[in-house]
Formats: structure tokens, C-alpha cells, sequence
């Protein structure tokens, strides 16, 4: 059974001199971060006993929630994330909001070390007037939209109109204007949710801005998406070539990626665009403009909605990924009806008795280590930002998990004192009314998604309201 313990074989026991010092682990999160933090450590420490939190009844975070549903192939690290929390050293407890229903200062009274991997849970502001106009999104919450994050499940956003605008130059920003622009057909198959495939197939969005404040050498996204997008059936794409003048010389001695890349915008922008028949439906289409800043979201004429955003146009001062865009005083207006922001995430404080640096949205630590509180740590985007892709946050948690035995083994963290971990916790969860949903729980969700799905020729139906999961279960 999920969650049950087993003593660790005899040989796995080599840094402890008694079945009784089994360190007790907790971690905030299960997300990528939180559970190759579990993984490693429970690896590496054959006597470690490992408890992952979670906010929400289902599991894995931003590989369910942030991973665009027609890239499948990024998902299968579940299954190894499954392995771990089956692994019978490791117990999942979701449903559990640290924070509120569990303060941290009570989890380090019950556990020998926690972990804080809970990741950027806000979207940074754009700070312009009219980005609270109707019309306008944060990335996160369209993408959590389309995914089945719960807390998105209601946003309904107005897709009536031809022409988006997303700001950013992110492998996000590229994700959303593919799902804008994808063929029905494609998006069936897939494991987004039934409402807003319903909303897609009503969509009169035609054409897609990509915005960036830089220009083409620092686009933050990656070949791989940027040739999915430019493969688009139906969608063709419109790349000015006057904006890559001269750029061949300039990445000559650029790192490879950024060569590669670069080409390819060059190659797209040169193409002749595919002759369009008369009578024909005029074709979807996106492009990429650079070097244009927002200033503002313009309203409609009466006040109620986005009709388009004022953008100051740039010039770059330096070169690389250091340049910086500074306004030249001239502005344009582009005409939108949708505005998505795609400039990053932002992780937010958890909890007063942890240190917390708000103008960078991260922890302060050493390695892993949080600066000022022995026996805290964290790993993932709180502990370095919201940047880079899964195989980052493994090794950013290998790196915070490593810390921990670190200090296991050289004795930082004093193990003598038995730490009951969650008999501790479970009290103080019931006394507070709340009920922790175990992993055996989410392999019946997980069921009733998969047979929902196949249902509907989908690999799976997220269900989207915690209540109905918890229903499921029959909590």
C-alpha cells in the first residue's frame, strides 16, 4: 500500500547505527522540485523516511498543471515520480495547505529536516494601466485554464475576438499561441479539458502576436518549440526579415543553441508565403515582433474591455543576454481583443517564521540551505527563481537534497531526538478539520480520470473541482 512503512534492508543502512535514528524528512510540494528532492534523499539514505505535502488532493504540480496537454512525452516523469511515492520509505499527503492548515515551525517540531519546494504560485505584474481591463490574462492562469488547475477552472476568458497579443518570448508564450492556433483535431486527443476545447472550437482568434521588449538574439524560447510552432497545419508564420538583418554575422560565434536557433527565424523569415487560393478561409497565422515595450492596454470606447496596448518601441544597449531595451520616445498601437502576459512567474512567501526575499519572489539560501534557520531548506523556483525547464529543477533538487545528507552525515542535523513526523501532524491536522487525501487515494482519481477519458478518446478527463475529487474518494 501506498505510503506504508518498511523497515530498509540491512546493507541500505550505512549511515545509521540503529534502526531507531531513521531521519524523517518533510517536503512542501510535490511538484518536479519536491519529489526529486524525495527521490534523491530516499536514494542516497537507505533509513531516510520522507513525507511530500501537497495543497491540492492531486499530485506533481507543473508537470500536470504547466505542461502544454500536446506534449505528452514531458509527462512520462510521473511515472517515476509514482515509483517514489510508492516507495514504502515515502508517504504523500495532499489536501494539506501549509501555511494555514499546518504552520512550518510545526513541521520542523515534527520533522528533522523540511524541504520547501512549493514553487511560483503568482504571475509577475506587468505594472502598465489597463492590465486589469476584461480581455487580459496572465499566462499562468490561461495555461492553468486549459490544464485543469483548479483555481483557474472558472476563467472563461473572451476569445471573440480576431487578433491576440501574448507578451513574452517564452517557451509559455510560444505553448499558448500554439493552443490558440491548433487544429481542432489535434487538441482531441489530447488531455486538455473539456471546457476549454469547448471554448477553443468557438474561438475566432486568427492571428497571434508574440511581443518582446529585446530583440531576436535574446528570445528566451527553444528551437524545438519554435519549429512545433512554425509546423502548425493550418497556421502560417509572419517573420519580418528586416528584423534579422545582419544577424548571421552577429551569432557567427554564438554558443551553438543560440546559432541554430537564430538560423531558423532567419530561414522562416525568408520563406515565401504559401500562395492562398481564392474563396479560401483565410489561413491562421502568428508572428514574432521585437524591440517593443508595453506602455499601456487601451480600452474600448466604452470603458469595458481591451481593444489593444501602446507600446514603446526600443533600442537594444549592449549585446547577448545582457542587452537591455531602452526607449527611443516613439510609440505604436496594435489592435487586440485578447492579451496574454507571459513574463514569468512568482513564488510568495509561505509562512512568517520563513525568510523570504520579495523583490526576487525566492528564499534566501546557500545550496539549498535557508539562510538563518538550520534544518530548513529549499529547492525548485523558490529557491532560485521561475526559470528553466524540469531537467533544471532535478538537478537544482539533487543539489538541495545533497545538502540534506550533508548534514545528516557530518551531524548538522541532530537525529537522537525521535520525531514522530506525521503522528505529529495528523493531530494537529484534525483538531483544525482537515483531511489529507494519501497517494492510493490519487491512483483512484487518477482511475476515474483515465476511464473519463477513454470515454472520450482522451488519455484522461482532468477533473477540475477539488470538491468532486474528494467525492471520488469518498472523503
Amino acid at each position: 500500500m501506498a505510503g506504508a512503512r518498511g523497515r530498509a534492508p540491512p546493507g541500505l543502512r550505512r549511515w545509521l547505527s540503529s534502526p531507531a535514528a531513521a531521519p524523517r524528512v518533510c517536503v512542501v510540494g510535490s511538484g518536479p522540485a519536491g519529489f526529486y528532492t524525495a527521490q534523491h534523499i530516499l536514494k542516497h539514505h537507505g533509513g531516510a523516511l520522507v513525507d511530500i505535502y501537497e495543497k491540492l488532493p492531486v499530485p506533481f504540480g507543473l508537470v500536470r498543471f504547466g505542461v502544454a496537454p500536446d506534449h505528452p512525452e514531458v509527462k512520462n516523469v510521473i511515472n517515476t515520480f509514482t515509483q517514489t511515492a510508492r516507495s514504502e520509505r515515502c508517504a504523500y499527503y495532499g489536501n494539506v495547505t501549509v501555511g494555514r492548515d499546518v504552520m512550518v515551525p510545526e513541521l520542523q517540531q515534527a520533522y528533522h529536516a523540511v524541504v520547501l519546494s512549493y514553487g511560483a504560485e503568482d504571475s509577475r505584474v506587468l505594472g502598465i494601466p489597463g492590465e486589469n481591463l476584461p480581455g487580459v490574462y496572465s499566462a499562468r492562469a490561461f495555461v492553468g485554464w486549459y490544464n485543469g488547475l483548479p483555481e483557474n477552472r472558472d476563467l472563461k476568458p473572451d476569445l471573440s475576438c480576431e487578433t491576440a497579443l501574448i507578451l513574452g518570448h517564452g517557451n509559455v508564450a510560444l505553448d499558448i499561441a500554439r493552443i490558440l492556433l491548433s487544429p481542432l483535431q489535434l487538441l482531441r486527443k489530447t488531455d486538455i479539458t473539456d471546457s476549454s476545447l469547448a471554448a477553443l472550437a468557438c474561438s475566432k482568434v486568427k492571428r497571434v502576436w508574440l511581443v518582446g521588449r529585446r530583440g531576436p538574439l535574446q528570445v528566451a524560447f527553444t528551437i524545438k518549440e519554435l519549429r512545433e510552432m512554425i509546423n502548425l497545419p493550418g497556421a502560417r508564420a509572419v517573420l519580418d526579415p528586416a528584423d534579422f538583418t545582419g544577424l548571421e554575422n552577429a551569432v557567427k560565434d554564438a554558443p551553438r543553441p543560440r546559432k541554430r536557433l537564430t538560423e531558423l527565424m532567419i530561414k522562416t523569415a525568408l520563406d515565401k508565403p504559401v500562395e492562398v487560393q481564392e474563396g479560401a478561409a483565410a489561413p491562421r497565422a502568428w508572428g514574432l515582433k521585437f524591440q517593443r515595450s508595453p506602455q499601456e492596454v487601451l480600452p474600448s470606447a466604452d470603458g469595458r474591455r481591451a481593444r489593444g496596448v501602446r507600446m514603446a518601441l526600443t533600442r537594444l544597449e549592449g549585446s547577448g543576454d545582457s542587452a537591455k531595451a531602452l526607449p527611443t520616445g516613439d510609440v505604436e498601437e496594435l489592435e487586440c481583443g485578447l492579451v496574454l502576459s507571459s513574463i514569468g512567474y512568482r513564488s510568495l512567501p509561505l509562512d512568517p517564521a520563513v525568510p523570504f526575499d520579495s523583490q526576487h519572489g525566492v528564499i534566501p539560501n546557500s545550496s539549498g540551505r535557508v539562510e538563518g534557520v538550520p534544518g530548513l531548506y529549499c529547492s525548485g523556483w523558490v529557491k532560485r527563481g521561475p526559470t528553466g525547464v524540469i531537467i533544471t529543477t532535478m538537478n537544482d533538487s539533487f543539489d538541495t537534497a545533497q545538502s540534506v545528507l550533508e548534514d545528516l552525515q557530518r551531524g548538522v542535523l541532530d537525529i537522537s531526538p525521535s520525531r514522530e513526523g506525521f503522528g505529529v501532524v495528523e493531530s494537529i491536522l484534525r483538531s483544525r478539520g482537515v483531511r489529507p487525501v494519501s497517494f492510493s487515494d490519487w491512483e483512484k482519481i487518477d482511475a476515474a480520470e483515465v476511464a473519463r477519458g477513454k470515454a472520450a478518446g482522451k488519455p484522461r478527463e482532468k477533473i477540475v473541482d477539488p470538491a468532486e475529487m474528494l467525492r471520488i474518494i469518498g472523503h
